[in-house]
C-alpha cells in the first residue's frame, strides 16, 4: 500500500489510486478545501494540491484536481458574471498566459522532488505573508508592468501546484476593490487560467482519462463541500477558520519540503 509518507516517483494508475484507502485520507480533505474555497473561504483551497501531493506526484495531483476546479469555475463565473474589473483582468491575464507557458516548458525537465519543494515553498510563503506581512498603508493603483509580473507568477505557480492565489492577492488586494468586484475578478481570472492549463496538462501526459476517472469519483464531494462552504461562511467565525487553515497549510508545506529534500540529504536508498 502506498501512503502519504512515501514519495511517489512516477504516476499512479487510477485503479491503484481508487482502491487505496490511504488516497482518500489526503484526497477528501483536499477536495473539501476546494469546495470551501469556492463557497466563500478564499485561500483555503491553497492547501489542496500540497495535501494531495503528499500521495501522488505534484503535477498528477494538480491534474486530478483540475477538472473539479473547472466545474466549480463554471458555476462561479455564472454567479459573478456582472462583477469584475476589466483593467485588472487585462494586465493579469496577459502575464498569466506567459506564466502558464513557462511552467509548461519547465515542468517536463524537472523532477517530482523539485516540484514538491517548490510547492512547499509556495505554501510557506503564502502563510508567512499572512502571518507576518504588513497591510498596505493606502489604496494605490499599481502599474501595468506589475500586473503582468504578478499575473505571470500566478499563472506559473497555479500550473505547477494550483497555488496561484498568493501572487494574485499581492497585486489585487492593495487596490481595495469593492467586495463583489474583487470576488468576480478573482473568479474570472482563475477560471481563464485553469482553462489555459488544460493543454499543458494534456501535453505533459497528466490530464488523461485516468485523471478524469479519479476526478469523477471526487466530484460529488466537491459540489457538496461547495454548498457547505456557503453555509459555513454564514455561521463560522472567519478569523478562527482561517487560523486553522493556515496552520494546516504550514504543516503540509513542511512535510512536502521534507519529502522533496530528504532524498538529496540522506540518499535515495
Amino acid at each position: 500500500m502506498r501512503g502519504p509518507c512515501r514519495t511517489p516517483s512516477r504516476r499512479l494508475s487510477t485503479v491503484d489510486i481508487i482502491q487505496d484507502p490511504v488516497f482518500y485520507l489526503v484526497a477528501l480533505p483536499a477536495v473539501i478545501a476546494i469546495g470551501l474555497s469556492k463557497g466563500g473561504f478564499a485561500g483555503v483551497g491553497t492547501m489542496a494540491t500540497p495535501l494531495l501531493a503528499l500521495y501522488a506526484p505534484p503535477l498528477q495531483a494538480a491534474a486530478i484536481l483540475l477538472p473539479i476546479v473547472i466545474i466549480q469555475d463554471i458555476i462561479s463565473v455564472w454567479v459573478y458574471r456582472r462583477d469584475w474589473d476589466p483593467w485588472n483582468l487585462k494586465v493579469l491575464l496577459t502575464g498569466a498566459t506567459l506564466g502558464v507557458g513557462l511552467a509548461w516548458a519547465i515542468a517536463a525537465h524537472v523532477s517530482d522532488d523539485v516540484i514538491r519543494v517548490a510547492v512547499g515553498l509556495i505554501g510557506l510563503g503564502f502563510v508567512m505573508n499572512v502571518w507576518f506581512g504588513r497591510p498596505p498603508a493606502a489604496v494605490k493603483r499599481p502599474s501595468p508592468v506589475a500586473g503582468v509580473f504578478w499575473g505571470g507568477l500566478s499563472g506559473f505557480t497555479s500550473t505547477l501546484s494550483q497555488g496561484g492565489g498568493p501572487p494574485f492577492q499581492v497585486f489585487v488586494l492593495p487596490q481595495k476593490l469593492p467586495k463583489l468586484r474583487l470576488v468576480g475578478t478573482t473568479t474570472i481570472f482563475f477560471a481563464v487560467v485553469n482553462a489555459l492549463k488544460v493543454v499543458p496538462y494534456f501535453a505533459l501526459g497528466h490530464f488523461t482519462g485516468e485523471a478524469l476517472g479519479t476526478s469523477t469519483v471526487l466530484l460529488p464531494l466537491a459540489v457538496v463541500s461547495n454548498f457547505l462552504g456557503i453555509w459555513l461562511v454564514r455561521r463560522t467565525p472567519t478569523e478562527l477558520f482561517y487560523k486553522i487553515s493556515y496552520i494546516l497549510i504550514f504543516l503540509i508545506s513542511v512535510a512536502l519540503l521534507w519529502q522533496g529534500t530528504s532524498p538529496y540529504l540522506f540518499g535515495r536508498g
